[in-house]
């Protein structure tokens, strides 16, 4: 299968090594998992400091999510992967596609950890945003399956929202998505449990994407989302 995201994955791997290659793999098959419950924190709003300080350390990711920070250029081509709609693909129903962003360094940044044995992420992405979750979650009620065409390759994307995590925030939300593409044996299908909160005017985004037939590592993800969310919020 010849795809934007397979485009991607090559132009990105050589610089951002492991981590940056498996979250923008071609290979995926069906997860499941819930979050976990994750430790109370204080909702508040960040400081004015840059998002690159606030953004989580490569240290707090468990020990076998060998974890970088994503540099600018390959955060442009990561994140948009993490809602199964490449930049410039063409979304139907079109009002179904997510929200522009500020993909630049000021606007998104991303850590990832790659788990080399499974072949799964956790990516924490801290994005700069003035529009309530709430329009993301009406979104996703609307939008539980779309159709995605990107260079002539089609996939679809469905969407649920399941319990939204237990953290104190301005707002939380927490998605399951699969992402299915080609047909017969050549079907791939990439599987995502995200966790959102918002603090102030930042949202935080810790995502756990699968290539296998693994069941989602919830613990681990919850384990990130929550320092990650707390970093903003001491911050």
């Amino acid at each position: 299968m010849t795809s934007r995201r397979t485009a991607v994955r090559t132009a990105v791997a050589p610089v951002v090594a492991l981590a940056a290659a498996a979250i923008l793999a071609g290979c995926a098959s069906t997860v499941s998992g819930e979050p976990q419950p994750s430790t109370t924190i204080a909702a508040g709003s960040p400081s004015g400091k840059g998002l690159s300080k606030l953004l989580v350390d490569p240290a707090d990711f468990p020990a076998r999510y060998e974890a970088i920070v994503l540099p600018a250029q390959a955060v442009s081509m990561a994140a948009p992967d993490l809602t199964g709609v490449p930049q410039g693909a063409v979304v139907d129903p079109a009002d179904c596609a997510p929200p522009a962003q500020d993909y630049g360094p000021t606007g998104t940044v991303m850590a990832v950890g790659t788990d080399n044995a499974s072949r799964s992420t956790i990516s924490v992405e801290l994005a700069r945003t003035d529009t309530p979750l709430d329009d993301l979650a009406e979104q996703t009620k609307r939008c539980g399956e779309v159709t995605v065409t990107d260079n002539g390759a089609e996939s679809t994307v469905t969407t649920e929202i399941t319990p939204a995590p237990p953290v104190r925030a301005d707002d939380t939300l927490a998605l399951r998505r699969t992402v299915k593409s080609g047909t017969g044996s050549e079907q791939v299908t990439q599987s995502m449990v995200t966790l959102i909160a918002q603090v102030g005017d930042v949202r935080v985004s810790a995502t756990f994407m699968s290539f296998d037939d693994a069941k989602a590592d919830t613990v681990a993800l919850d384990e990130v989302f929550t320092a990650a969310v707390q970093k903003v919020q001491n911050s």
